[in-house]
């Protein structure tokens, strides 16, 4: 028997995680990249065989990011040089011409076994990569959330397989191609969501020989790894603050891990030194983005918090307001994921608006009867959506919607003092990109927004709307006052 030992570490979701922050009495420095650098650095010197990974989004969160749109992300990547990366739907937030230039950039592998040029019907980006590592054959490939269609919802060449199913299918193809007997190990970087990692695990047939899963998207945090049909299915949280890894022994003959040991190590001066090099790199961009953005755009009244999306936040509640203000509407519905920071304030700037909401989408009001409405709520609002992978939104004043977890059922839905009645008009309003998805993320389709009325484009800028009204409106301040009440 001929076993060797690897060491597999991995990430997810970064999100431009580029700077360490300061947490605890005693101001102890955690994550990001140059400390996350100076790890992956010590385990390579220490370790022989070690494969560093990435499961996608690794742009999208930060100010450096947005403001070079990714470039400087890839380039701060091509100096952590991983292994082989795959696909987030945050990769795609710059458009599709502007991934594949960043795809270009790169000094490292992306992988994506299910998104295709649907003329041809041709993969659009490499499907695997084999990498050898002391004479043992490991194949990568990767699988993306159908997130990724929402996306490119426009873009008519591109299309993806993009159901479980179809994903199962697609790595079948890709082991049935190229699994032979010399591919001693088989791992799926996926970003589908660690439940939905787990229902792949149980599509997947074991002839295929897939190993293991790591996967990304749900910020899934884990004391061990779970086993699916043999599968090992891993995640590493979100950001910088941590990293996975596996150590597991492979045997040559079964082509399959026969020992692994798997821990969840948290990054912080105690275990790694910062990469020096990365740290004053990192700075020539930071210190750009500060020139042009730190100045004060305004002051709250208090510190406000988005510390969870699924549920109401005080910081989400004064976006919501500010744009339905703009927007003269009933109810805004604002995406809880396009407030990227936990908290904001009391002092603002303008470089701390771009890094709460990065995302310069437009704002279209649509008036619909009122059992859309309470469609809208029942759908958003139900336990199965708020599981770290749905769409979930805060909203502005005036609601109080009432869902009773335990009924499965919308228990109240009133609107200033008033209950929502079926026939009754109401304006609502969206961001552009929810508006183009609102058949899975609203359960309301595009026709049935338009019904009632025509569609306004109130601003095509709901960034500088927020920025425009900060600039304006001194010390204002909110409070989580019941606009979304879960009941047991």
């Amino acid at each position: 028997m001929k076993t060797k030992k690897f060491t597999i570490l991995h990430s997810n979701d970064m999100h431009g995680d580029f700077l360490a922050e300061v947490q605890g009495e005693k101001g102890e420095l955690i994550g990001g990249l140059a400390l996350l650098s100076g790890y992956v650095n010590k385990v390579r010197k220490e370790e022989e065989n070690v494969l560093y990974v990435i499961s996608g989004d690794m742009v999208q969160g930060s100010l450096i990011d947005s403001e070079y749109k990714g470039i400087s992300t890839i380039e701060i990547m091509n100096y952590l040089a991983p292994d082989v990366v795959a696909l987030g739907n945050h990769e795609f937030d710059y458009g599709l011409p502007h991934l594949l230039f960043l795809e270009k950039m790169a000094n490292f592998p992306i992988v994506n076994a299910n998104l295709y040029i649907k003329k041809y019907f041709k993969r659009l980006m490499k499907p695997y990569v084999i990498i050898n590592k002391a004479g043992f054959d490991i194949l990568f490939t990767g699988i993306i959330t159908e997130k990724v269609i929402d996306s490119i919802e426009q873009d008519e060449l591109i299309g993806t397989l993009i159901s479980l199913e179809d994903a199962s299918a697609e790595v079948g193809k890709i082991t049935d191609a190229y699994k032979n007997d010399d591919i001693d190990l088989t791992i799926l970087l996926t970003h589908i969501g660690f439940e939905s990692d787990i229902q792949l695990a149980k599509m997947l047939k074991p002839e295929w020989g897939v190993d293991m899963i790591i996967g990304g998207h749900s910020h899934t945090i884990l004391s061990e790894p779970e086993k699916v049909n043999n599968v090992l299915i891993a995640q590493a949280g979100v950001g910088t603050n941590q990293i996975g890894r596996f150590d597991i022994i492979v045997d040559d003959e079964k082509n399959s891990i026969v020992d692994y040991k798997w821990q969840l190590i948290q990054i912080n001066e105690k275990i790694a030194e910062r990469d020096k090099a990365l740290t004053e790199y990192i700075a020539s961009f930071k210190k750009e983005v500060d020139r042009k953005y730190n100045t004060i755009v305004c002051k709250f009244s208090d510190k406000l918090t988005h510390p969870q999306r699924e549920v109401e936040t005080s910081l989400g509640n004064l976006v919501a307001d500010v744009f339905a203000k703009i927007a003269e509407c009933d109810i805004m519905f604002v995406g809880a994921g396009s407030i990227r920071v936990k908290e904001l304030g009391p002092s603002v700037t303008l470089g701390n608006i771009k890094s709460c909401f990065p995302y310069d989408d437009s704002l279209i009001r649509f008036t619909i009867t009122g059992n859309y409405v309470k469609k809208i709520f029942a759908h958003t609002m139900r336990l199965e959506n708020r599981d770290g992978e749905g769409e979930c939104y805060q909203v502005s004043g005036g609601i109080q919607a009432i869902y009773n977890d335990s009924t499965k059922a919308l228990e109240s839905l009133i609107l200033r003092g008033e209950s929502i009645t079926d026939q009754q008009l109401y304006k609502i309003c969206l961001q552009g990109y929810h508006a183009n998805n609102s058949a899975d993320y609203l359960n309301v389709t595009p026709e049935e927004l338009r019904q009632s009325g025509k569609p306004k484009v109130v601003s095509t800028s709901a960034q500088g709307v927020l920025e425009e009204y900060l600039r304006n409106h001194q010390n204002i301040g909110r409070k989580v006052e019941g606009r979304l009440v879960y009941k047991n």
